[in-house]
């Protein structure tokens, strides 16, 4: 079975649309995705994946509404906001967790930004928000 491998790494803004362009340009993206609403978890994200050859990812998290999770975060300056690793089997890696002491947040959802693969949201022992996404449908 391979290893958790990272993903993303998610940042909250405060318009997607206004700081686009920046953030390609800074970060040398080599494609953007389309902007992706997702009703389950309130927020609107797009990825831009970096060189050299797109595999990692950075996601920018905007708050689709007040109720949004990422709403407060925002309030408070935004920024840095989680790492997200695929994993193989999620029940299993989020069981592995739970034995290093992380607190489950969110349990496992389809998430329209992954084509309905999976996602679950912990907190480690060491207070980092980690997001888990399946490496393919079950």
């Amino acid at each position: 079975m391979p290893e958790p491998s990272l993903h993303h790494v998610g940042y909250v803004v405060g318009s997607i649309a206004d700081g686009l362009d920046s953030w390609r340009a800074s970060l040398a993206a080599t494609s953007v995705s389309a902007i992706f609403e997702d009703p389950l978890q309130r927020a609107r994200v797009v990825f831009l994946d970096l060189p050299p050859s797109g595999e990692v990812k950075v996601e920018l998290v905007e708050p689709a509404g007040a109720e949004s999770p990422v709403a407060a975060f925002l309030a408070k300056g935004g920024g840095l906001h989680h790492l997200c690793f695929e994993v193989d089997d999620l029940e299993t890696h989020l069981a592995a967790m739970r034995a290093c002491k992380a607190m489950l947040i969110r349990h496992p959802k389809p998430a329209v930004a992954f084509n309905g693969r999976r996602i679950a949201w912990m907190f480690t022992a060491d207070k980092l928000l980690v997001e888990y996404l399946e490496r393919t449908l079950p």
